[in-house]
């Protein structure tokens, strides 16, 4: 196409100069606006809150951490942590798009997630990388290996989920006997309920789900664990478990450990002596496992969290010898009376 020439006319010490200019072609100044108002609009798509579904443009007001942090804690003292109890912030940091806040509770460091605009608060955050395994069925584990395995399994005496794992370990513990290191051990919250109807003190350091009775009856499992043999303790707490309730244990044990030899009187002065004692051993190890729920059971201290039956629970203890005994090999039941729940 031949290009037009304009012309522009300047005047120097009264003469006429006239300077000839290319003019723009008409077609390359389109194609420059419409590739700067491209971009503007692209960037403004980009930079500004839609919803995903229409694509219309919203207003969002991005929270600061300060702000969703406290926001969190109000709503969750306000209508999500039992009466009487309260949680307080740890930090918040933005973590993929969300704002990550760690929360203390009853003694747990506990994470929660929130929009970062402060609307939605997730109380578990799911990785979709990684498989979950159905209720009920084994996932593939294999502890660290050592000469003896450790099992500590922490349980509430009266949580039928806890009660239910004791049951399903129980023929494992027959079986395997002192070939491997045996801890059990309870869920001690603190800052939960009220005293004396949850905690053994005022100051509600020590604290049971289920009351003060269940809490008791953790210090005389303990008491017996330490002053007994370990069959016998097996047999007293599948009794209890099986015969007792949170709301009659203060009496019911008494006579099942007169039937099984236990002296009453000695588990009474150990329940009276030594509760804070033994109590602040199992607050130091849930807050050393960042336990919060039962049953919690650890194997070589690697958290177990397969399938609760007797074979189950026996071929991952058996996973954490370096050399398996012969016992290892023998089959236990594959049933079990619950799901995967916890108290």
């Amino acid at each position: 196409m031949e290009e037009q020439e304009s012309k522009e006319e300047k005047q120097i010490e009264g003469k006429k100069l006239t300077i000839k200019l290319p003019s723009l072609n008409r077609w390359v100044v389109s194609t420059i606006l419409l590739t700067i108002i491209s971009i503007i609009l692209v960037a403004g798509w980009i930079l500004t809150p839609r919803t995903v579904i229409t694509g219309e443009f919203v207003k969002m007001n991005i929270l600061s951490k300060e702000e969703i942090g406290k926001k969190v804690i109000d709503y969750i003292n306000n209508n999500l942590v039992a009466p009487g109890t309260s949680a307080s912030l740890i930090s918040v940091e933005e973590e993929k798009g969300v704002y990550k806040i760690l929360v203390s509770y009853q003694g747990q460091s506990i994470p929660v997630y929130a929009t970062i605009e402060g609307s939605y608060l997730f109380l578990q955050a799911l990785d979709m990388n990684k498989k979950i395994a159905r209720e009920g069925t084994q996932v593939e584990f294999d502890a660290p290996d050592r000469e003896k395995p450790n099992v500590k399994f922490f349980v509430m005496s009266f949580c039928p989920y806890g009660n239910d794992a004791e049951s399903a370990l129980e023929p494992v513990y027959r079986l395997l006997k002192d070939k491997v290191e045996w801890e059990p051990h309870y869920v001690i919250y603190s800052n939960y309920g009220n005293y004396p109807e949850y905690c053994l003190d005022e100051e509600r350091r020590y604290c049971s789900m289920h009351g003060i009775q269940e809490l008791n009856q953790d210090i005389r499992e303990l008491c017996i664990w330490k002053y007994y043999s370990h069959d016998l303790w097996w047999d007293f707490v599948l009794k209890v478990n099986s015969k007792c309730n949170s709301r009659n244990a203060d009496t019911c044990w008494e006579p099942i450990a007169r039937e099984l030899g236990i002296d009453v009187e000695k588990i009474k002065n150990c329940e009276k002596n030594e509760a804070r004692s033994l109590l602040e051993n199992e607050i130091r190890l849930n807050e050393e496992y960042g336990v919060r729920g039962s049953p919690t059971v650890f194997i070589n201290d690697m958290l177990y969290q397969g399938a609760r039956t007797p074979e189950a629970y026996k071929q991952a203890i058996c996973s954490g010898f370096i050399t398996k005994p012969a016992e290892c090999n023998q089959t236990l039941s594959s049933s079990t009376s619950s799901t995967s729940g916890q108290c």
